[in-house]
């Protein structure tokens, strides 16, 4: 018996088991999740009170989760050098070896196939189906494009927008301008967002070989301006469900002071690309969006009052 292993065979045996699930809750990025989850509700309850009947919200966020746990899952198991090239992620468990790439693969694969299965046995087809299409587009589209070219942002921001649309399936509800307004608010906020992010981590990011925008230093003010431009994207589209029949002028109001307010920010991060600044900008990002979807909500069921 090599040192290590007595060493392990010391360690009792809930302390281990206790460790390794710590672990595979890990792969699952927990905070993300529940995030996302969060959005799910808000699209469902803005969609469960304009029909009848409406699948069970319980159902429809634990299908959902699974499929998100699976998502992060197998995009930690195709990232997992790179993952240990990174300061922020050396430690996850696949890259520190306390987990392997088979064990995580296969975690990741079962928690996809239960959740979209679940969502087709108790939600409906069209939350199964396209919860499927978001788990496809981020682990096997947006992941391994992340490595080859910077657009590959945009293209993860489409499942990244997806939640609020698989609330709003899961309520009985078709796609249409509603749900497009619900993912186009999410599909904008997104980019100022990570593009802070990617600015805070570009030596990572640019150590580990990923092709995001801020690793180009010698193209300043890029990023910032980028960043700018996508929040005055979004403040049109953020008033967009107060004109769509989803709320009122309580919303519109209060929609536009939270845009101008993160236009603002990402603008002092285009005039001064600073680590303070891009702090502000992903500070901002965090406050506004759960504040913005949660006047809405207020404000959609207030009208229906």
């Amino acid at each position: 018996m090599s040192l290590g292993e007595a060493a392990l065979s010391e360690i009792p045996v809930t302390t281990r088991l206790m460790a390794r699930l710590a672990d595979y809750a890990t792969l699952g990025k927990p905070r993300i999740a529940v995030m996302s989850l969060v959005v799910v509700a808000a699209g469902y309850a803005l969609g469960r009170s304009e029909v009848g009947v409406a699948a069970p919200l319980v159902h429809a966020l634990i299908g959902i989760a699974l499929v998100a746990i699976s998502s992060s899952a197998l995009n930690q198991v195709f990232e997992r050098v790179t993952d240990g090239l990174m300061k922020r992620t050396v430690n996850r468990p696949l890259p520190a070896g306390r987990l392997s790439s088979g064990e995580a693969l296969t975690f990741g694969a079962v928690c996809g196939v239960a959740g979209v299965g679940y969502l087709l046995a108790f939600v409906n087809q069209p939350t199964a189906v396209w919860s499927g299409i978001t788990l496809v587009l981020y682990a096997f589209v947006y992941t391994p494009l992340k490595r080859v070219l910077p657009l590959a942002t945009a293209i993860g921001a489409i499942p990244g927008a997806m939640p609020p649309v698989l609330g709003w399936l899961a309520a009985g509800r078709s796609i249409d301008v509603g749900a497009f307004a619900l993912f186009g608010i999410l599909f904008l906020w997104q980019f100022p967002h990570f593009l802070a992010i990617a600015w805070i981590y570009r030596e990572d990011y640019a150590r580990a070989g990923l092709k995001m925008l801020p690793t180009r230093t010698e193209i300043p003010r890029v990023t910032g301006t980028l960043a700018f431009a996508y929040s005055v994207a979004l403040l049109p589209i953020s008033l967009l469900p107060a004109f769509c029949g989803l709320a009122g002028r309580t919303y519109l109001v209060g929609a536009l002071l939270l845009s101008l307010w993160y236009l603002v920010a990402s603008l002092r991060f285009a005039f001064s690309e600073e680590r303070d600044s891009a702090r502000v900008v992903l500070r901002t990002s965090l406050v506004y969006l759960p504040a913005l979807l949660a006047l809405l909500v207020w404000d959609h069921y207030r009208l229906l009052g």
